[in-house]
């Protein structure tokens, strides 16, 4: 049988998973419970399996059992992450999450069933693979940078070498029709900065600002300010996003506050954008911290980098896309998207591609529907057996290509 029809007979299996996962999700490094339902999903696989020591990562290596030409033998990682999101659900859904505050707004719990899919899809295929397939399962994608975690690790050698390729894969709420697959080759997703100021004042009574120092109105000058900036000192084809979304200041309305304090994320498309921006926000901000008479502490920190896609993975993914479900499935993207990844601490690393899969609810509209994040994103089943069998696929084609080339 093909490799998607095999995936749809363990629809159902998978499914289960997703629904368990999204029924506990758990944030952070620390996910105890979801590692335990994907260790009882990989029970009785024939998989090397290794747990992360700081962390609750899974890694499974898959020894391929057919013959290869050299004494390099290909592999290749495929990687979910698993961890879910400090947000309320209010989806409604029938499954919906049972812990209090905490929610699978971005979909990982369906990219973990779709892999834990995978694994069982390839290791029916055992005896066909000329190289080795590493799994990575990987806690802390939500800001915690587990794939950094796991690389430090040893995740890229797992397999006792390090991998030729490496495959990502992201479903969205929104975007893109039921079942289409995106990607591109190139920037991907943008990469993520953090900034956060304090402006120190002196604080005082409301009726006399004269006699005081106030930080707020410096803040809410800084945060228009730096709006301006990015429209005029960078390139409108070299974007930046900005977005404030932390204002603190004050106790009660006649009170003048000691301080203020601003937190935003920062998005940008290249390197040079992003060191220039790095730059720029201190200079802007103590310069109108001294124009208030007041001092001010930034601390602007790298988050994560640009997602960059390998342009010949991207068309070994477009290309294995195609050949599964046909052209109509597969949207190429012009633009990068805001969003960004850890995975690209792997595609830094090793030669690889993040494909999107949209798992907006058949014949909604894309358009409107809640987007990842939201309390009421609500990702379809449906399209859980041709990721996994999208997963799969790519390891073996890409492995029999890498050990017909040595």
């Amino acid at each position: 049988m093909s490799i998607t029809t095999d995936a749809k007979v363990l629809q159902e299996d998978i499914v289960r998973l997703r629904h368990e996962l999204h029924q506990e999700p758990e944030t952070g490094l620390q996910l105890p419970r979801t590692q335990e339902k994907v260790l009882k999903a990989l029970d009785g696989l024939p998989l090397e399996i290794t747990l992360g020591k700081g962390i609750t990562s899974v890694t499974a290596v898959l020894r391929g059992g057919a013959e290869h030409r050299s004494a390099k033998k290909p592999a290749v990682l495929l990687r979910a992450d698993m961890d879910g999101l400090p947000i309320q659900e209010r989806t409604g859904v029938p499954y919906s999450s049972k812990i209090d505050g905490a929610m699978h707004a971005c979909g990982h719990d369906l990219h973990t069933a779709m892999l834990a899919g995978a694994a069982a899809l390839l290791a029916e295929r055992r005896d066909q693979l000329a190289g080795d397939v590493v799994l990575m399962f990987q806690p802390g994608e939500e800001g915690w940078d587990g794939a950094s975690h796991m690389i430090r690790e040893g995740v890229l050698n797992a397999a006792g070498r390090r991998v030729d390729a490496a495959y990502g894969m992201h479903v969205f709420s929104a975007l893109e029709p039921h079942g289409r697959f995106c990607t591109k080759p190139g920037v991907m997703l943008s990469a993520s900065d953090a900034l956060t100021v304090t402006v120190l004042g002196a604080g005082g009574h409301g009726s006399a600002p004269h006699a005081a120092k106030d930080p707020v109105t410096a803040a809410a000058e800084m945060v228009t300010a730096l709006q301006v900036m990015i429209t005029r000192q960078f390139d409108v084809f070299d974007p930046v996003v900005l977005t404030v979304g932390v204002l603190q200041a004050g106790t009660k309305r006649n009170v003048i506050p000691e301080t203020a304090r601003i937190e935003a994320t920062i998005r940008t498309f290249s390197d040079a954008a992003r060191e220039r921006m790095m730059n720029a926000v201190p200079a802007l901000l103590k310069g109108i911290a001294a124009a208030h008479g007041l001092e001010l502490d930034v601390d602007y920190r790298h988050e994560y980098p640009l997602t960059v896609n390998d342009e010949d993975e991207t068309r070994t993914a477009e290309k294995t896309i195609e050949d599964l479900f046909g052209g109509s499935r597969l949207s190429r993207w012009a633009t990068p998207l805001s969003g960004s990844e850890d995975f690209s601490r792997v595609l830094a690393e090793v030669p690889g591609t993040f494909v999107g899969l949209s798992a907006v609810a058949p014949g909604a509209d894309h358009t409107g529907t809640a987007f990842n994040h939201s309390p009421y994103a609500a990702f379809d089943d449906g399209v859980l057996s041709d990721g996994a069998a999208l997963y799969a696929e790519l390891a073996v084609s890409r492995i029999a290509v890498l050990a017909s080339a040595h």
